[in-house]
């Protein structure tokens, strides 16, 4: 059955590593998004701490049952809503995942954890196995975070849900990248035809999709060279309806804010073909390369670094 919901998507302008201040500006936004009369309200990845190649980030992983939790049950509590976002998440097995919970006003009504870390964040924690699907008083919602929304099994798990949930901060390159071999051009290919996920994604799996983004400026170091990466943050935060239209956005320009809309969800037959290719868009040659190095770093980086001492699975 289709029905019309009010929800809201927050735009986060966050201080990277800093999960106190970042909790106090979520929870000022999703106040806004309830006032508004939001009853679903989706915050962005990594809403405690931002994300980077920084040492900013060590020691900022949050338990199950910790402080993020708290802000979002609360926040579904007060406004009687639907409260979701992904945080970095240590585990009782001490390992960190990237993981997104979604509250009711009586609970936590299920989890999504990442099934892979993009590029440097391999340095942070590790994949999760779950399918991404929760049911919400009969409402079928998928749940997808960042580059999840750029891969094909994500819309084929996906398929047939009557709300997509997802969340994303993503990064463009760094101004240390010559202009004179093309960073400006493959910056607008990244943005423009890669990693501006949501419409193509709703027009994939047939449902409304809502995506919760972050803005401002990212400063860390580059994760395979000793030289700093400084470059701006995030495609804008969307909702759009199951024919991929956007029914309302806010560019990054536009600083932190709520994104709102009325959306009539429920599941419709998909407009595109599901791609043959494991990604939706092509990343090309230089991006799969990359993709594979920063993998293999991050991933000894992260047992070396991210796992208490005497506490490697």
């Amino acid at each position: 059955m289709r029905r019309t919901l009010r929800i809201a998507a927050i735009q986060l302008h966050s201080e990277i590593g800093d999960v106190k201040k970042n909790l106090l500006n979520c929870e000022q936004l999703a106040d806004a998004a309830g006032k508004a009369g939001a009853k679903w309200i989706v915050l962005p990845e990594f809403f405690t701490t931002g994300m980077g190649f920084t040492p900013k980030l060590k020691n900022t992983a949050l338990p199950a049952d910790g402080p993020a939790t708290e802000l979002l049950l609360s926040i579904a509590r007060r406004y009687q809503a639907n409260v979701g976002g992904s945080f970095l998440c240590r585990d009782a097995d001490f390992h960190i995942r990237n993981a997104f919970l979604l509250a009711s006003p009586t609970g936590i009504v299920g989890r999504h954890d990442k099934d892979e870390p993009t590029l440097w964040e391999n340095c942070w924690y590790i994949g999760g196995a779950d399918d991404g699907r929760l049911d919400v008083n009969g409402i079928k919602v998928g749940v997808a975070l960042c580059a999840e929304l750029g891969r094909t099994a994500t819309a084929k798990r996906l398929s047939g849900v009557d709300l997509v949930l997802a969340g994303s901060y993503t990064w463009h390159l760094p101004d240390y990248f010559p202009g004179w071999l093309g960073r400006h051009r493959l910056d607008r290919k990244l943005f423009s035809e890669i990693s501006s996920w949501a419409s193509p994604f709703a027009r994939l799996v047939g449902a409304p999709i809502v995506e919760a983004t972050h803005c401002g400026t990212l400063e860390c170091r580059d994760q395979l060279l000793p030289i700093s990466y400084r470059c701006p943050i995030g495609d804008g935060t969307k909702i759009c309806a199951s024919d991929g239209t956007i029914l309302a956005s806010r560019q990054p320009s536009e600083g932190a804010g709520v994104v709102i809309a009325d959306v009539e969800v429920g599941s419709v037959s998909p407009i595109d073909p599901m791609p043959r290719a494991s990604w939706i868009r092509s990343i090309g040659f230089v991006g799969n390369a990359m993709w594979a190095l920063q993998r293999v770093h991050g991933r000894h980086w992260y047992k070396k670094h991210a796992i208490p001492p005497g506490e490697h699975r």
